[in-house]
């Protein structure tokens, strides 16, 4: 006699439920975090932004006004959404105001020794629910998350710059990141108004994979003295319609983040296509950065910006 049996049916396994963003932290006042600061408080996102330097929040909360006064005016944001964003934002020196972020992105130097050291500080101020982010542009996600004592809630989070301006976010999972984080931080995204990439965790990710060897190449091409800097922009914005040179983009980067970003690409991929060209350590080494320091491949204590060389 034959008895067909019907298996017992198993329950598929339940999803844990995608974390809110309520609350961001945001470690780092310069042009990235205020940036950063400045697209989550006008989503409505509560936020605390920190720096070692009191002068620092006070330079990043008159810029962050300024910017949204600039929206005001062009009628892209009210007077009213202004004044409360605004007030969403709060300063600090101290880690330990972290205490109550669901998030905090960490937008520090693109360093990957000061980048652990902050984390350092910071793990011990946070609730063990919170998520974890670097704006790291190029420095491996795995390899930060495994430094901190919660690699399955860290991810990379990398704005485009100006934040309120660009579109994008390159979210970038390392081997750890668990889903719900990944989730919780697309869905933060977009709620910012943001497009978002997802990039495999392989060094500078996509963007800065393509655009910041194209950087260096340009710095190349001047070194080997095939063309002038406005010669170079000039052909680059006209030959291939891109909006900005490729030597007034670095300017604008800051000369010593390129450097950086090649350096990792040279270290982390083996090929010497990637190597820095040596007149971009040059300038670096000479602290000439670009716009930031007021000197670069332009020198921009005169109007129009004079090349350097």
């Amino acid at each position: 006699m034959n008895v067909e049996v019907t298996p017992t049916p198993v329950p598929a396994p339940l999803l844990a439920a995608t974390p809110e963003i309520a609350h961001v932290g945001i470690v780092g006042a310069g042009q990235m975090g205020n940036g950063i600061a400045h697209v989550c408080a006008l989503a409505g996102v509560g936020v605390t932004m920190l720096d070692v330097k009191p002068e620092a929040l006070d330079k990043a909360m008159a810029v962050m006004a300024r910017n949204m006064e600039r929206q005001v005016n062009r009628k892209l944001i009210s007077a009213e959404d202004k004044d409360a964003a605004l007030a969403r934002i709060v300063t600090t020196t101290d880690y330990a105001a972290f205490g109550e972020a669901d998030f905090v992105i960490e937008a520090a130097t693109e360093k990957e020794e000061i980048k652990r050291a902050v984390f350092k500080t910071l793990i011990p101020h946070l609730s063990p629910s919170c998520m974890l982010a670097s704006n790291t542009s190029s420095i491996s996600i795995t390899r930060l998350g495994a430094a901190t004592d919660r690699p399955e809630k860290f991810v990379g989070m990398h704005f485009m710059n100006p934040v309120p301006v660009m579109k994008l976010v390159e979210i970038i999972r390392g081997i750890a990141t668990d889903e719900p984080t990944f989730l919780a931080v697309d869905a933060l995204a977009h709620k910012l108004g943001k497009t978002t990439a997802v990039a495999e965790d392989f060094p500078a990710f996509i963007v800065n994979r393509i655009l910041v060897p194209m950087i260096n190449e340009a710095v190349y091409a001047l070194y080997e003295g095939v063309g002038s800097v406005e010669a170079i922009d000039t052909s680059m914005r006209l030959g291939a319609n891109h909006p900005m040179g490729p030597l007034e983009l670095a300017d604008f980067i800051g000369l010593d983040t390129c450097l950086s970003i090649m350096q990792v690409l040279y270290e982390g991929l083996s090929d010497s296509k990637y190597r820095p060209c040596p007149l971009l350590v040059k300038y670096v080494e000479a602290g000439w950065l670009g716009r930031k320091t007021g000197r670069g491949f332009y020198d921009y204590g005169q109007t129009p910006p004079r090349p350097t060389r």
